[in-house]
Protein backbone atom coordinates (compact mmCIF):
# COMPACT_ATOMS: atom_id res chain seq x y z
CA UNK A 1 0.00 0.00 0.00
CA UNK A 2 1.25 3.39 -0.82
CA UNK A 3 2.99 5.49 1.80
CA UNK A 4 1.21 8.45 1.36
CA UNK A 5 -2.03 6.45 2.42
CA UNK A 6 -3.04 7.78 5.52
CA UNK A 7 -3.54 4.82 8.38
CA UNK A 8 -7.60 5.97 8.70
CA UNK A 9 -8.36 5.56 5.26
CA UNK A 10 -6.87 1.62 4.82
CA UNK A 11 -10.14 0.34 4.77
CA UNK A 12 -11.40 2.45 2.22
CA UNK A 13 -8.52 2.21 -0.03
CA UNK A 14 -8.72 -1.59 0.55
CA UNK A 15 -12.52 -1.65 -0.47
CA UNK A 16 -11.85 0.06 -3.74
CA UNK A 17 -8.71 -2.13 -4.43
CA UNK A 18 -11.36 -4.70 -4.05
CA UNK A 19 -14.09 -3.16 -6.64
CA UNK A 20 -11.70 -2.55 -9.29
CA UNK A 21 -10.21 -6.03 -8.93
CA UNK A 22 -14.06 -7.15 -9.62
CA UNK A 23 -14.35 -5.02 -12.31
CA UNK A 24 -11.25 -6.39 -13.90
CA UNK A 25 -12.22 -10.01 -12.89
CA UNK A 26 -15.49 -9.01 -14.69
CA UNK A 27 -13.99 -7.54 -18.41
CA UNK A 28 -11.46 -10.26 -18.50
CA UNK A 29 -13.85 -13.17 -17.97
CA UNK A 30 -16.98 -11.92 -19.55
CA UNK A 31 -18.86 -12.34 -16.52
CA UNK A 32 -21.63 -9.53 -15.83
CA UNK A 33 -21.19 -8.52 -12.03
CA UNK A 34 -22.26 -5.15 -12.78
CA UNK A 35 -24.93 -5.79 -9.45
CA UNK A 36 -21.69 -6.93 -7.09
CA UNK A 37 -19.47 -3.88 -8.11
CA UNK A 38 -22.25 -1.49 -7.81
CA UNK A 39 -23.38 -2.99 -4.41
CA UNK A 40 -19.52 -2.74 -3.46
CA UNK A 41 -19.55 1.07 -4.74
CA UNK A 42 -22.07 2.16 -2.92
CA UNK A 43 -20.77 0.40 0.19
CA UNK A 44 -17.63 2.12 -0.59
CA UNK A 45 -19.15 5.69 -1.10
CA UNK A 46 -21.16 5.53 2.48
CA UNK A 47 -17.95 4.74 4.28
CA UNK A 48 -16.33 7.88 2.62
CA UNK A 49 -18.66 9.77 3.63
CA UNK A 50 -18.32 8.23 7.18
CA UNK A 51 -14.52 8.69 7.46
CA UNK A 52 -14.66 12.40 6.17
CA UNK A 53 -17.30 13.76 7.57
CA UNK A 54 -16.12 13.03 11.30
CA UNK A 55 -12.19 13.48 11.58
CA UNK A 56 -11.21 13.82 14.23
CA UNK A 57 -8.30 16.67 14.86
CA UNK A 58 -5.38 14.62 14.75
CA UNK A 59 -6.11 12.68 11.40
CA UNK A 60 -7.00 16.80 9.77
CA UNK A 61 -3.51 17.12 10.83
CA UNK A 62 -2.95 14.93 8.77
CA UNK A 63 -4.23 15.44 5.62
CA UNK A 64 -3.11 18.93 6.31
CA UNK A 65 0.54 17.29 6.20
CA UNK A 66 -0.62 15.22 3.24
CA UNK A 67 2.45 15.04 0.87
CA UNK A 68 -0.21 15.37 -2.44
CA UNK A 69 -2.18 18.09 -1.01
CA UNK A 70 -1.84 21.06 -3.01
CA UNK A 71 0.85 23.65 -2.68
CA UNK A 72 0.84 27.51 -3.21
CA UNK A 73 2.76 26.92 -6.46
CA UNK A 74 0.31 24.83 -7.37
CA UNK A 75 -2.82 27.09 -6.50
CA UNK A 76 -0.84 29.80 -8.33
CA UNK A 77 -0.62 27.48 -12.01
CA UNK A 78 -4.29 26.84 -11.45
CA UNK A 79 -6.05 29.98 -10.61
CA UNK A 80 -3.72 32.77 -11.55
CA UNK A 81 -2.67 33.93 -15.44
CA UNK A 82 0.74 35.91 -16.28
CA UNK A 83 2.21 34.84 -12.91
CA UNK A 84 5.62 36.69 -12.48
CA UNK A 85 7.33 35.31 -10.09
CA UNK A 86 9.86 37.94 -8.08
CA UNK A 87 13.17 37.08 -5.96
CA UNK A 88 15.03 38.48 -3.09
CA UNK A 89 15.23 40.88 0.16
CA UNK A 90 16.98 43.51 -1.51
CA UNK A 91 18.75 43.36 1.57
CA UNK A 92 20.41 39.55 2.23
CA UNK A 93 19.21 37.03 -0.76
CA UNK A 94 16.07 35.31 -1.86
CA UNK A 95 14.47 32.95 0.80
CA UNK A 96 13.19 29.62 -1.75
CA UNK A 97 10.45 28.74 1.48
CA UNK A 98 8.45 31.86 0.10
CA UNK A 99 7.30 32.50 -3.38
CA UNK A 100 5.80 35.93 -4.44
CA UNK A 101 5.38 37.58 -7.67
CA UNK A 102 1.97 39.35 -9.37
CA UNK A 103 -0.46 37.69 -11.70
CA UNK A 104 -4.16 37.70 -12.19
CA UNK A 105 -6.81 36.61 -10.81
CA UNK A 106 -10.06 36.82 -12.98
CA UNK A 107 -8.26 39.53 -15.01
CA UNK A 108 -7.50 41.66 -11.85
CA UNK A 109 -3.83 42.16 -10.72
CA UNK A 110 -3.04 40.64 -7.63
CA UNK A 111 0.45 40.11 -5.88
CA UNK A 112 0.82 36.86 -4.38
CA UNK A 113 3.00 35.54 -1.19
CA UNK A 114 3.18 31.91 0.14
CA UNK A 115 4.99 29.59 1.70
CA UNK A 116 6.03 26.89 -0.32
CA UNK A 117 6.45 22.90 0.90
CA UNK A 118 7.33 20.65 -1.34
CA UNK A 119 5.56 17.03 -2.66
CA UNK A 120 8.84 14.58 -2.09
CA UNK A 121 11.93 14.77 -0.37
CA UNK A 122 14.28 16.67 -3.13
CA UNK A 123 11.40 19.92 -3.41
CA UNK A 124 11.12 19.69 0.12
CA UNK A 125 14.95 20.04 0.64
CA UNK A 126 15.11 22.40 -1.75
CA UNK A 127 12.11 24.47 -0.33
CA UNK A 128 13.45 24.38 3.53
CA UNK A 129 10.29 22.22 3.96
CA UNK A 130 8.45 25.55 4.21
CA UNK A 131 10.11 27.00 6.57
CA UNK A 132 11.50 30.34 6.20
CA UNK A 133 14.62 32.52 6.98
CA UNK A 134 14.04 36.28 8.09
CA UNK A 135 15.16 37.54 3.93
CA UNK A 136 11.74 35.25 3.35
CA UNK A 137 9.45 37.33 5.17
CA UNK A 138 11.37 40.75 4.55
CA UNK A 139 10.76 39.87 0.65
CA UNK A 140 6.97 39.22 1.64
CA UNK A 141 7.15 42.68 3.00
CA UNK A 142 8.60 44.20 0.35
CA UNK A 143 6.13 42.92 -2.45
CA UNK A 144 3.51 44.39 0.11
CA UNK A 145 4.57 47.99 -0.03
CA UNK A 146 5.13 47.14 -3.72
CA UNK A 147 1.25 46.00 -4.03
CA UNK A 148 0.54 49.00 -1.64
CA UNK A 149 1.99 51.79 -4.43
CA UNK A 150 0.58 50.09 -7.34
CA UNK A 151 -2.88 50.08 -5.78
CA UNK A 152 -3.04 45.82 -6.31
CA UNK A 153 -4.93 43.62 -2.96
CA UNK A 154 -2.69 41.33 -1.82
CA UNK A 155 -3.17 37.33 -0.86
CA UNK A 156 -1.16 35.39 0.89
CA UNK A 157 -0.82 32.11 1.07
CA UNK A 158 0.04 30.12 4.80
CA UNK A 159 1.15 26.68 5.20
CA UNK A 160 4.30 26.11 7.41
CA UNK A 161 5.16 24.32 10.36
CA UNK A 162 6.71 26.92 11.79
CA UNK A 163 9.73 29.78 11.03
CA UNK A 164 12.90 28.38 10.39
CA UNK A 165 14.44 27.88 14.36
CA UNK A 166 18.29 27.25 13.01
CA UNK A 167 21.12 29.36 14.16
CA UNK A 168 21.40 31.23 10.50
CA UNK A 169 18.24 32.41 11.43
CA UNK A 170 18.63 33.84 14.49
CA UNK A 171 21.79 35.36 13.22
CA UNK A 172 20.14 37.75 10.54
CA UNK A 173 16.46 38.52 13.08
CA UNK A 174 13.84 36.48 12.79
CA UNK A 175 12.19 37.38 15.18
CA UNK A 176 12.41 40.82 13.86
CA UNK A 177 11.25 39.81 10.48
CA UNK A 178 8.09 38.61 11.68
CA UNK A 179 7.78 41.39 14.20
CA UNK A 180 7.63 43.96 11.50
CA UNK A 181 5.64 42.22 9.07
CA UNK A 182 2.77 42.21 11.83
CA UNK A 183 3.45 45.65 12.43
CA UNK A 184 3.61 46.85 9.32
CA UNK A 185 0.16 44.28 7.93
CA UNK A 186 -1.55 45.99 10.61
CA UNK A 187 -1.21 49.28 8.50
CA UNK A 188 -0.97 48.16 4.91
CA UNK A 189 -3.28 50.25 2.69
CA UNK A 190 -4.57 47.83 0.56
CA UNK A 191 -6.93 44.50 0.65
CA UNK A 192 -5.32 42.10 2.56
CA UNK A 193 -6.85 38.02 2.04
CA UNK A 194 -4.96 35.52 4.04
CA UNK A 195 -5.81 31.76 3.15
CA UNK A 196 -4.80 28.78 5.37
CA UNK A 197 -3.77 26.25 3.08
CA UNK A 198 -2.28 23.41 4.63
CA UNK A 199 -0.58 24.12 8.09
CA UNK A 200 -0.37 27.13 9.63
CA UNK A 201 2.31 27.14 12.73
CA UNK A 202 3.04 29.87 14.53
CA UNK A 203 4.26 33.25 13.96
CA UNK A 204 5.97 31.71 11.00
CA UNK A 205 2.27 31.36 9.56
CA UNK A 206 1.32 34.83 11.92
CA UNK A 207 4.22 36.89 9.72
CA UNK A 208 1.72 36.87 6.46
CA UNK A 209 -1.60 36.10 8.56
CA UNK A 210 -2.49 39.72 9.14
CA UNK A 211 -5.59 39.80 6.55
CA UNK A 212 -8.88 41.61 6.45
CA UNK A 213 -10.34 38.60 5.35
CA UNK A 214 -8.72 35.43 6.97
CA UNK A 215 -9.55 31.87 5.48
CA UNK A 216 -9.07 28.39 5.89
CA UNK A 217 -9.46 25.75 3.75
CA UNK A 218 -11.53 22.94 5.59
CA UNK A 219 -8.52 20.41 6.32
CA UNK A 220 -6.03 22.93 7.04
CA UNK A 221 -4.98 23.47 10.47
CA UNK A 222 -3.86 26.77 12.50
CA UNK A 223 -2.25 27.11 16.07
CA UNK A 224 0.63 28.71 17.78
CA UNK A 225 2.46 25.10 18.27
CA UNK A 226 2.70 21.75 17.20
CA UNK A 227 1.16 18.87 18.40
CA UNK A 228 4.34 17.24 18.68
CA UNK A 229 5.83 20.26 20.45
CA UNK A 230 3.15 20.60 22.76
CA UNK A 231 3.26 17.11 23.87
CA UNK A 232 7.41 17.62 24.30
CA UNK A 233 7.09 20.70 26.36
CA UNK A 234 3.63 19.57 28.48
CA UNK A 235 4.05 16.04 29.02
CA UNK A 236 7.37 15.72 27.76
CA UNK A 237 5.97 13.14 25.57
CA UNK A 238 5.82 13.96 21.76
CA UNK A 239 4.15 10.86 20.76
CA UNK A 240 0.82 12.48 22.63
CA UNK A 241 0.40 14.50 19.14
CA UNK A 242 -2.98 12.94 18.66
CA UNK A 243 -4.15 13.99 22.31
CA UNK A 244 -2.50 17.89 21.86
CA UNK A 245 -4.32 18.26 18.75
CA UNK A 246 -7.22 17.87 20.89
CA UNK A 247 -6.40 20.48 23.11
CA UNK A 248 -5.17 22.98 20.98
CA UNK A 249 -8.73 23.44 19.12
CA UNK A 250 -6.46 24.22 15.81
CA UNK A 251 -9.21 23.02 13.02
CA UNK A 252 -10.74 25.23 10.81
CA UNK A 253 -14.30 24.46 12.55
CA UNK A 254 -12.88 25.29 15.74
CA UNK A 255 -11.15 28.45 14.73
CA UNK A 256 -14.17 29.90 12.84
CA UNK A 257 -16.25 28.88 16.09
CA UNK A 258 -13.65 31.25 18.24
CA UNK A 259 -14.27 33.91 15.75
CA UNK A 260 -10.12 33.71 14.76
CA UNK A 261 -10.95 33.17 11.34
CA UNK A 262 -13.74 34.85 8.95
CA UNK A 263 -14.83 31.61 6.29
CA UNK A 264 -14.18 28.00 5.98
CA UNK A 265 -13.84 27.04 2.07
CA UNK A 266 -14.81 23.35 1.69
CA UNK A 267 -12.64 20.73 0.12
CA UNK A 268 -13.57 17.78 -1.83
CA UNK A 269 -14.28 14.96 -0.06
CA UNK A 270 -11.35 13.04 1.51
CA UNK A 271 -9.24 16.88 1.00
CA UNK A 272 -7.88 18.79 -1.38
CA UNK A 273 -5.10 16.43 -2.85
CA UNK A 274 -7.97 14.18 -3.72
CA UNK A 275 -8.93 16.93 -6.72
CA UNK A 276 -6.85 19.86 -7.12
CA UNK A 277 -8.38 21.22 -9.86
CA UNK A 278 -11.74 20.95 -7.57
CA UNK A 279 -9.85 22.81 -4.46
CA UNK A 280 -8.84 25.59 -6.45
CA UNK A 281 -11.93 26.19 -7.72
CA UNK A 282 -13.59 26.50 -4.47
CA UNK A 283 -10.30 28.45 -2.85
CA UNK A 284 -10.48 31.19 -6.17
CA UNK A 285 -14.69 31.36 -5.93
CA UNK A 286 -13.81 32.72 -2.22
CA UNK A 287 -11.45 34.73 -3.12
CA UNK A 288 -12.98 36.64 -5.66
CA UNK A 289 -15.88 36.86 -3.68
CA UNK A 290 -14.15 38.29 -0.39
CA UNK A 291 -12.59 40.61 -2.39
CA UNK A 292 -15.45 42.09 -4.24
CA UNK A 293 -15.97 43.29 -1.26
CA UNK A 294 -13.00 44.37 0.22
CA UNK A 295 -11.83 46.69 -2.71
CA UNK A 296 -13.01 50.23 -3.07
CA UNK A 297 -12.86 50.74 0.54
CA UNK A 298 -10.76 53.73 0.99
CA UNK A 299 -7.33 52.74 2.88
CA UNK A 300 -8.34 54.49 6.05
CA UNK A 301 -11.18 52.25 6.68
CA UNK A 302 -9.54 49.51 5.55
CA UNK A 303 -6.68 49.78 8.25
CA UNK A 304 -9.03 51.34 11.06
CA UNK A 305 -11.35 47.36 10.56
CA UNK A 306 -8.30 45.34 10.06
CA UNK A 307 -7.05 46.58 13.71
CA UNK A 308 -10.29 46.21 15.13
CA UNK A 309 -10.70 42.50 13.49
CA UNK A 310 -7.75 41.49 15.64
CA UNK A 311 -8.67 43.32 18.62
CA UNK A 312 -11.62 41.65 18.90
CA UNK A 313 -9.80 38.16 18.72
CA UNK A 314 -10.29 36.34 22.35
CA UNK A 315 -13.11 35.09 24.09
CA UNK A 316 -12.83 35.19 27.97
CA UNK A 317 -15.03 33.29 30.99
CA UNK A 318 -15.29 35.34 34.39
CA UNK A 319 -16.10 32.86 37.23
Amino acid sequence: MPSSILEFEKPLVELEAKIAELRKFSEEKGINLASEIQTLEQKAQRLKEEIYQNLNRWQRVMIARHSERPTVADYIKLIMDNFIELHGDRTFGDDPAIMGGIGKLAGRPVTVIGQVKGHDTKENLARNFGMSHPEGYRKALRLMHQAEKFGRPVICFIDTPGAYCGITAEERGVGEAIARNLVEMMALKAPVIAVIIGEGGSGGALALGIGDRVLMLENAVYSVISPESFGAIIWKDSSRASEAAELLKLTARDLKGLEVIDEVIAEPLGGAHKNHNQAAQKLKEALLRNLAELEGLPAARLTEERYNKFRRIGKFLQG
